[in-house]
């Protein structure tokens, strides 16, 4: 599955979620870009946005678009607490829909 790590996460994490096409923003220009606008890009090339932003589902219509939306929870959001997340991101990985959003937390 192909992916783009949302530039508020930790690019370091994309070296742990093995199996998978992963980029961050920086490699692929769209840093900086807001919101909407980075959903519709991401749109055309990958199947899902990774985010710590817990407001872009609500901020933005995912399911109109062709890609799913994970978004990551953890307190503090930093590499060493987001990294324990992602044997439950690949396993997300494995039943996630296009238009579907998915939180996963520290927390559950």
């Amino acid at each position: 599955m192909k992916l783009l790590l949302d530039e508020c996460v930790p690019e370091r994490l994309k070296n742990d979620c093995t199996g998978h096409e992963i980029f961050t923003v920086n490699d692929v220009g769209l840093r900086g870009v807001k919101n909407g606008e980075l959903l519709r890009s991401a749109a055309a090339d990958f199947e899902v946005v990774v985010t710590v932003d817990r407001q872009m589902h609500l901020q933005q219509d995912v399911s109109g678009l062709d890609l799913a939306l994970i978004i990551l929870v953890s307190r503090p959001c930093r590499y060493a607490q987001l990294r324990l997340l992602v044997p439950r991101v690949l396993e997300a990985l494995k039943t996630i829909k296009r238009g579907e959003v998915i939180e996963i937390s520290s927390a559950d």
